[in-house]
């Protein structure tokens, strides 16, 4: 019989991964913040949600971004024109966030005067999904010009998220977009994730994204202030 040790160490990490986040949850949670992360492929219309969800919810909440990129500070510098906190996260080639770099990100955003954080993960259908960053809540976008089947494809990211925004359909006549096929494939993976078709440049659909978000963090808010 041979001797040799074996070790899963993509387990290990994220199991690690896993114990870190579930502090940095509890930690966000004590200084009263709403953590969303925020995940989608490159082009889906990240950026372009986050502008329009800032805007609808500014006077309401202190908010703050975590904008994460391989490089460059494009989409930073249009969050910041909103108004909002906001922080570059360069990855240095990495395809996602993990919970140490979400903490480093949080320290450098300083959340003491902010009540909605949002961190802009790298574009990316698989590795995102991996690593919990001790968000409260998982939000995923997915474009029309995408393709229905991405659930078929990638399905893991379909299973941890908790909200799915269906971005572009202003494109829909353009493109082969089956809802009905979407909504099969997602409710064999997740029956409890709710779907809102939306579009961020006309702001279709975005009263329903908004009123979502609003009441989690309302909720998440009260609660976290009864706490004291």
């Amino acid at each position: 019989m041979s001797s040799i040790k074996v070790m899963d160490v993509k387990a290990e990490i994220i199991s690690d991964n896993d114990k870190e986040a579930a502090a940095l949850r509890e930690e966000v949670r004590k200084n009263k913040v709403f953590f969303v992360n925020l995940m989608a492929s490159p082009g889906a219309g990240k950026t372009t949600t986050l502008v329009r969800t800032i805007n609808a919810l500014k006077r309401k909440y202190r908010i703050g971004v975590m904008e994460a990129d391989v490089d460059s500070l494009v989409d930073a510098k249009t969050i910041e024109e909103t108004g909002a906190k906001v922080v570059q996260l360069h990855t240095g080639g990495a395809c996602h966030m993990d919970v140490a770099m979400t903490k480093s990100g949080l320290d450098l955003l300083d959340c003491k005067d902010l009540d909605l954080v949002f961190l802009e993960n790298v574009g990316n259908l698989v590795c995102p999904a991996e690593f919990d960053v001790g968000a409260n809540k998982r939000v995923m976008i997915l474009s029309v010009p995408e393709g229905d089947d991405k659930a078929l494809k990638y399905p893991l990211m379909f299973e941890v998220s908790d909200l799915l925004l269906v971005n572009k359909i202003d494109c829909l006549e353009v493109f082969d977009f089956n809802f009905d096929a979407l909504k099969e494939n997602v409710s064999k993976l997740n029956k409890n994730l709710e779907i809102i078709p939306v579009s961020s440049l006309t702001g279709e659909g975005f009263d329903k994204w908004i009123d979502w978000l609003d009441k989690e963090v309302d909720s998440f808010l009260k609660d976290a202030r009864k706490d004291r």
